[in-house]
């Protein structure tokens, strides 16, 4: 019997409990990649890199895990490191609650693609939740308090785009959980990732290795918060409709602008504190119209 054998599956509640504990850790990556010292795109392929000898120690653990690779896990490999590397350039233009939030605008994606495409069509409530989230992650990114970054204008475009890409790696995984457990398919599309990234590295003359211990020990921390995280929020998309886990993921931008205001003096004011509520509120909403209906 498989992991995705629907008599295996847990309850909705522990899914949507370990996705938002998978944003959560997520959310502590803007602020790793601003300690890396290294490029951008640089602190992606640590990221993929350091993440790999966990990612093969627990896929090992799966009998038959190093077949043949599911395609769906290559794909998405390829558009989680075009993922993170227009998202790590953008933390390094914009402010990191900026660069968080507006990289995740997938909902809007996701819902669309799962109604258009593959006839679920969401309840009423569920749209609802949307507009409600997206409408607090904008509030988050028009407040913009102090230190916005050297360039927040092309930040703030890369960060958008970013959730484009975003989207199409969750459907990925979405079909890669179909038939593969969770520590395979993010080793796959791991694989896939770290290389592509050292070449956009390479190309674009970044820094690749940081300058001290304190940047050695960012990029370690990177690796284990994507297998943590990433690893958490794959592990959920076996269980959860695509669209519900991408709205519950933007629990990641509030944890982010909360660290950012913490950290790096990213001020938080009132519009931005009304946008985590917001986008808070969606996420509960959207929890109570998880099941979305057939066409």
């Amino acid at each position: 019997m498989t992991e995705t054998t629907v008599s295996a599956q847990p309850s909705t509640g522990r899914a949507i409990a370990v996705l938002v504990f998978g944003a959560m850790v997520i959310g502590v990556g803007p602020i790793l990649v601003r300690f890396a010292e290294a490029g951008p795109v640089s602190a992606g392929f640590w990221r993929l890199t350091f993440a790999l000898p966990l990612l093969i120690l627990m896929t090992a653990r799966t009998p038959g895990a190093f077949g043949a690779p599911p395609r769906a896990a290559l794909l998405a490999g390829l558009f989680f490191a075009l993922d993170l590397g227009f998202w790590h350039s953008g933390i390094a233009l914009t402010s990191v609650a900026n660069a968080t939030v507006l990289s995740n605008l997938t909902p809007v994606v996701v819902t669309a693609f799962a109604w258009i495409f593959l006839k679920q069509k969401p309840r009423s409530l569920f749209l609802v939740a949307v507009a409600v989230a997206v409408t607090g992650t904008a509030f988050m990114a028009i407040g913009r308090g102090g230190n916005p970054g050297p360039n927040p204008g092309l930040g703030d475009a890369l960060s958008t785009i970013t959730a484009l890409w975003y989207a199409c790696y969750f459907l990925a995984i979405t079909a890669a959980r179909k038939n593969s457990s969770a520590p395979r398919v993010m080793l796959w599309s791991t694989l896939v990732g770290a290389p592509l990234m050292l070449l956009a590295a390479l190309a674009m003359g970044e820094q690749i290795l940081p300058h001290s211990a304190k940047g050695w020990a960012a990029v370690v921390g990177l690796g284990l918060m994507h297998v943590a995280g990433q690893g958490s929020i794959a592990w959920a998309l076996g269980r959860l409709p695509a669209a519900t886990a991408s709205v519950t993921v933007l629990v990641q931008p509030v944890v982010a602008g909360l660290l950012g205001w913490w950290l790096f003096a990213e001020t938080m004011g009132p519009l931005q504190a009304l946008g985590c509520i917001l986008a808070l509120g969606g996420v509960v909403l959207a929890q109570r119209a998880t099941t979305p209906t057939k066409a």
